[in-house]
């Protein structure tokens, strides 16, 4: 059986409660690296290493702007990692 190593990764970057919390935001707009924190009670560095595993699994994608680096949700990643999930074992997937 094959894995799929995208969405191993996806889901272990979603297992964390502040990143999924992180992809609702982004999910609105796209924000500034000090706009995500000032919806978070931790520092700026624990809110980079949070986008960096998000970044890393390609959940979101980034663009700097002057000194501002900005985020946006990767949506086609999200959106491939769980309907393939789902067609693996919702039913009609090999591994179903």
């Amino acid at each position: 059986m094959e894995v799929d190593f995208d969405c191993c990764s996806f889901f272990k970057a979603v297992a964390d409660p502040n990143r999924v919390k992180i992809m609702m935001l982004l999910a609105r707009r796209e924000l500034s690296v000090s706009e995500i924190c000032a919806h978070f009670k931790m520092k700026q560095p624990s809110i980079s290493h949070h986008l960096g595993v998000l970044k890393n699994a390609r959940i979101v994608e980034s663009r700097k702007e002057g000194k501002e680096v900005f985020y946006r949700l990767n949506a086609c990643c999200v959106s491939s990692c769980c309907s393939g999930f789902m067609k693996r074992f919702a039913g009609g997937g090999e591994g179903a």
